[in-house]
């Protein structure tokens, strides 16, 4: 990656962010993103910024970058103002210097924050994309292989005449599918594999001659080296493809951490509420609605800094 960018660039992949995660689904404006992205080594570098910043803002100096969101407004010009100086520090060396997986900038298929996908493959099988996902689909005569960079993946597998196995590959190992249907999350350094019918066999990368099998109802998380002690799946782990937030006595950090995949921005919750306990069922594309009525169930507000960070903090 360049060590510097022009401001021009910055600015412009701080206004594709903003387009991007509107919360319409623009195909012709996609395409003209990937093509903006593509067309120059600046673009990429700018727009990998973008891909890292969610993972750098817990590192960001707390009291900087409250100042900067405090001077800043919800306006468009202010926003973009904002993105593109949070983008230009991402590259600076306090923050993490892991290297950018650009692979995942640019896979064949990929979802937006508010962006859901079902595709049909060729072999017949049916996939779900999850909000904020990444993936190539590579069939060759050998095998069905789907290469997950990022996101969250439900898979309805399709018979083969010729039975080519169905692999789903992670950063941390592979999924083999036995005739199945299942749900792979690519988290941070582990993967997480969930089976809802027939099972699965999971190997991890370090340790390919380790196979573990998991049956319906169970899931497991793996990383590089080790798979952990498989665990019943909890119900409703796959409602984001009805658009939905199924939780049952979840912490409220745990719960406002993943209501954060599917809005735009920074999402936080105050160490002081966040071992209340929450349930219910949530709509994942009207995350603002989800917010406000927090009050309603919890001793809790929502306190916006600007439009892209919002805090729950005690009542």
């Amino acid at each position: 990656m360049p060590s510097s960018l022009d401001l021009k660039t910055l600015e412009a992949a701080a206004t594709w962010y903003v387009q991007l995660n509107d919360g319409t689904t623009n195909e012709a404006r996609t395409q003209a993103w990937q093509t903006w992205v593509q067309s120059s080594p600046k673009h990429a570098a700018a727009w990998a910024r973008v891909e890292t910043l969610q993972q750098q803002w817990a590192m960001m100096p707390k009291q900087a970058a409250l100042s900067s969101l405090d001077a800043a407004t919800a306006q468009r010009r202010d926003v973009l103002k904002l993105l593109s100086m949070l983008i230009a520090v991402s590259g600076c060396t306090w923050l993490a210097a892991e290297q950018v997986p650009y692979r995942s900038m640019l896979a064949q298929q990929r979802t937006s924050l508010r962006e859901r996908r079902s595709l049909r493959l060729d072999d017949g099988s049916q996939l779900e994309l999850n909000a904020d996902t990444a993936l190539d689909i590579r069939f060759d005569s050998k095998q069905r292989l789907i290469q997950l960079y990022r996101g969250e993946i439900l898979v309805q597998t399709a018979k083969d005449p010729t039975q080519r196995p169905f692999i789903v590959q992670t950063e941390e190992g592979r999924v083999h599918a036995l005739g199945t249907r299942f749900s792979v999350r690519q988290l941070t350094d582990q993967t997480r594999v969930g089976v809802l019918q027939a099972a699965v066999e999971v190997n991890p990368h370090q340790h390919i001659e380790r196979t573990l099998r998991l049956n319906a109802g169970e899931q497991v998380t793996f990383d590089r080296d080790e798979i952990d002690v498989p665990s019943p799946l909890p119900p409703g782990s796959t409602a984001w493809v009805q658009g939905m937030l199924s939780v049952d006595d979840w912490r409220l950090g745990d719960f406002i951490k993943e209501l954060g995949r599917y809005r735009p921005g920074v999402l936080r919750c105050s160490t002081s509420v966040e071992g209340l306990s929450i349930s219910g069922a949530f709509r994942i594309d009207d995350t603002d609605t989800v917010l406000e009525n927090l009050s309603q169930a919890l001793p809790v507000r929502v306190r916006y800094l600007t439009r892209f960070w919002a805090s729950i903090e005690p009542a």
